[in-house]
């Protein structure tokens, strides 16, 4: 039995009748060149294989009576694979649109917290002979990282699958009653005050260096007495409330999706001709996709939007482990800006300027502030906040846009090669879309996720994506 940080709990907060704390990919396979598809059998077997591989799978929440605190995971007594591996077949002509409608809707539905939460569908149907298979994992369970770990041990790097084979020590767990979970969650929360204090030093010590920074926002009760400080740095860093747009709403339960890839060799082309990196270049992408759909509706701010952008915080030592090791960076999205060249320069200048802000702070910060949510007290908040609209009201940020790495060879499944693997995160009330960005052997695979009546044409931004690019090259003389 594991208890989840708070951190992962937090996760669990999010789900509510209209918004759900999974993320989730769309893995697209080519046809396999011998040994005939993919079928339902052949997944469940090889995920059946490697179920000592990725723990998470075998792993649901027992919940500590009145919400007093954080859930732990045990290992499922009545774990049944057959549950978690489905299949489904798109209609005629099968193309990339009807996929894209199809895993929306897939992504739309809660898991079941009586069970791991995780599910797969093997999807037939697609143009070409193709196959696809759509994961989602609750966030609880997994970050970016882990989330690429856990794909790796399902998939090989040859069409013949690897041998995974190895003894199986896994345990079920008998469910442990509420006087245990209660006795269990006394003993973690006496150690509070122990936690507070180190966590109170840890700010303490960082303040002289966020005071500092000419990254943060601009405070004027502090900046009035800080002379020195260079006011021209200030704006590049973003203000501290965002502008509104028509995606910064309360959402509904359902969700639109779409994706598409760019060549990475095309992005590189652009970051040495303009010295900058390619997590820059593809924040410059979103920016003008921004920028084309906001100015479709009559709705582009004039001043630039505000992104949180995740950020890894794991160890060495911590790599290979489960569970959420990620903070964020805040920073200035240029959406205001007419010239391609201008947004690039823009968005190298506020991303230097949020990681500088971000490292006057104890790279566990958001872990540990975390710890000290009483999931109770965290959902009655999240019900609250989202009655008042608060999020709609005073929107911290705009967007979430994530650019997660990925493989940089050939991955198979089942035999089948993967052609692309395209993510769908989360989105929130006051958060209705998400731009994440997955890497693949040579492709940058973008994936766009939207609450379905806020962006109902969420595939214009992935178009827009694309043309960024050429906008981009052609400005910077990488063509």
């Amino acid at each position: 039995m594991q208890q989840l940080t708070g951190l992962d709990a937090a996760f669990l907060a999010l789900d509510s009748p209209t918004a759900y704390g999974h993320v989730g990919s769309v893995s697209v396979l080519d046809p396999p060149t011998r040994g005939g598809a993919v079928t339902l059998e052949r997944l469940t077997g090889l995920i059946e294989s490697r179920l000592h591989l990725v723990p998470p799978f075998r792993r649901r929440l027992a919940e500590v009576p009145f919400g007093l605190d954080n859930p732990y995971w045990i290992e499922d007594p009545d774990f049944d694979i057959e549950f978690h591996v489905r299949e489904l077949a798109l209609p005629a002509p099968g193309d990339d649109r009807q996929l894209a409608v199809q895993a929306a809707r897939l992504h739309a539905r809660p898991l079941d917290r009586r069970r791991p939460l995780w599910e797969t569908y093997l999807i037939h149907g697609l143009q070409g002979a193709r196959q696809a298979v759509y994961i989602k994992v609750h966030h609880a369970a997994i970050d970016g990282v882990s989330g690429n770990d856990l794909l790796a041990a399902l998939m090989d790097t040859t069409p013949e699958p690897r041998d995974a084979a190895e003894p199986d020590s896994w345990h079920p767990e008998a469910e442990p009653g509420s006087a245990e979970l209660l006795a269990r969650s006394a003993a973690s929360l006496a150690t509070n005050p122990v936690r507070a204090a180190r966590v109170s030093a840890g700010i303490v010590r960082s303040l002289p260096a966020f005071v500092r920074s000419p990254a943060r926002p601009w405070l004027p009760l502090i900046d009035r007495f800080l002379l020195r400080r260079d006011r021209g740095v200030i704006l590049s860093a973003p203000p501290l409330i965002a502008p509104a747009t028509p995606f910064n709403k309360n959402i509904g339960p359902h969700r639109r999706w779409a994706f598409t890839s760019v060549p990475l060799a095309e992005v590189k082309a652009v970051k040495n001709a303009a010295g900058v990196t390619v997590n820059d270049v593809v924040m410059a992408m979103c920016a003008g996709a921004l920028r084309i759909w906001l100015q479709k509706h009559d709705a582009l701010p004039e001043g630039p939007l505000v992104a949180a952008v995740p950020v890894s915080i794991r160890t060495e030592e911590q790599k290979g482990a489960h569970g959420n090791r990620v903070s964020s960076v805040i920073a200035a999205l240029p959406t205001h800006l007419a010239d391609a060249a201008g947004r690039l320069a823009a968005v190298h200048e506020a991303m230097r300027a949020a990681k500088e802000q971000h490292n006057a702070l104890p790279a566990d910060l958001l872990t540990d502030i975390a710890q000290f949510s009483m999931p109770a007290l965290a959902n009655q908040a999240n019900r609250l906040a989202t009655r008042l609209r608060l999020l709609e009201r005073v929107p911290p940020f705009n967007l979430i846009i994530s650019n997660v790495p990925g493989p940089t060879v050939d991955l198979y499944l089942c035999g089948a090669r993967l052609d692309g693997i395209y993510p769908l995160s989360a989105i929130a009330d006051g958060q209705g879309l998400n731009l994440t960005v997955l890497g693949s052997k040579g492709k940058l695979n973008f994936g766009a996720l939207a609450d379905r009546d806020l962006v109902p044409d969420v595939d214009l931004i992935i178009d827009a994506v694309k043309d960024e690019l050429v906008a981009l090259s052609d400005a910077v003389g990488a063509g």
